[in-house]
This record gives structure tokens, C-alpha cells and sequence, in this order.
């Protein structure tokens, strides 16, 4: 759903692209360090430090890839390295999360489970020659949902909101079914492209 805004967001980037000519897996191997941070503050009821720690995640994320295609320094195994990254900042943030209390331990897993399985999907998809970048919730959308939800959740706290916690709990639960349901489209899809190649 966001991809499409990946080559405005680049454009506008262009200015720092142009001058970081330097191997584009040094900016993805940085990313998940940066997603370890923001673990640690949800694990120690920071929220709005760790949301914004998601955010410069995500940043670093959309930056790699735009490095290495402005600078033609794309590579099969700078795509591999990106989504094995990927899902390990996306593990790490919901155990982080889980070790908050923001969600108990098999919501948590669930919505590990269910983020990988989105990208399992089309990773899967895209090795039978299939355009799979489907679903209501690629991993973009979850991480900006994530981000609003911690920050409603932490600004209400703040404020003196009574059980401001809840707002993030809900947010875990909304992700995990807001996941399998992508899931559940990008099957489909699947299902119906092959279906078009018999």
C-alpha cells in the first residue's frame, strides 16, 4: 500500500542520498540495531522514545534502498540482507513490547508470528514469479500503526489519562488481526495468479 510513496519519499531524500555514496548493507545492518534500541525503551515503559526509535528504524530502512538504486549499487544479496533485517527488527520490537506488558506472551507471539508470515507470503509468492506487495497491512502500515498507537498511548499517560496502556495493548491486537487478514489476501491473490497460469 505504501510502496507507491517509496519514490516520492526518495525524491525528496535526494539531497542526502546524493552525498551517502557508501555500500548501502552498512545503512541495513545499522537498522536493526536501531529497532534493539527501541525495544529496550518498550521493555522499560518508555514508549515515545521507542516510537520514535521506530520511526529512525523505518527511516534507515527506506534509505538503504534508496542509496543502492540511485547509486546502482543494487545487489540480490542487498535485497536478501534487507528482509532478513526486517525480521528481526520486527521480532525484536514485539519483544520488547511483550517484556513492557503491553501485551502477554501469546498475543505477542502472535503478532510475531503473524508480521513474518506476511512477508513469508510474499517472499514465497515472488519465488513462483508472482507480484505479491498485496494486503492491507504491509510492514510500512504496521510500523506507522505501532507508532501512532505508542504515541497516542504514551502522550495520554503523560497527560494523566487513567489506564493509557490499554490504548497500546489494543493497538498489538488490532496489528495481529490487521496481519493474518493480509495474509489471508495475499493467498488469495496467489491463489488466483496461478490459477490465471494453467
Amino acid at each position: 500500500m505504501l510502496d507507491k510513496f517509496r519514490p516520492i519519499i526518495s525524491y525528496y531524500l535526494k539531497p542526502i542520498i546524493k552525498k551517502l555514496d557508501i555500500n548501502p548493507n552498512i545503512i541495513t545492518i545499522i537498522s536493526p540495531f536501531i529497532a534493539i534500541i527501541a525495544a529496550c525503551f518498550f521493555a522499560n515503559k518508555n514508549i515515545l522514545i521507542g516510537a520514535l526509535f521506530i520511526l529512525l528504524s523505518g527511516f534507515l530502512d527506506v534509505m538503504d534502498g534508496a542509496i543502492a538504486r540511485y547509486h546502482n549499487k543494487t545487489s540480490k544479496f542487498g535485497g536478501f540482507l534487507d528482509s532478513t533485517m526486517d525480521r528481526f527488527a520486527d521480532a525484536i520490537i514485539y519483544i520488547g513490547i511483550i517484556f513492557g506488558g503491553y501485551a502477554d506472551w501469546f498475543i505477542g507471539i502472535l503478532a510475531i508470528h503473524s508480521a513474518i508470515t506476511v512477508s513469508y507470503v510474499r517472499a514465497r509468492a515472488e519465488s513462483e514469479n508472482i507480484k505479491c506487495n498485496v494486503g492491507i497491512a504491509e510492514r510500512a502500515v504496521r510500523l506507522l500503526i505501532l507508532v501512532l498507537g505508542s504515541f497516542i498511548a504514551g502522550i495520554t499517560n503523560i497527560i494523566g489519562f487513567p489506564n493509557s496502556d490499554i490504548i497500546l495493548i489494543a493497538t498489538i491486537y488490532i496489528l495481529v488481526i490487521l496481519s493474518y487478514f493480509t495474509v489471508g489476501q495475499r493467498i488469495h491473490h496467489v491463489y488466483n495468479e496461478l490459477k490465471k497460469k494453467k
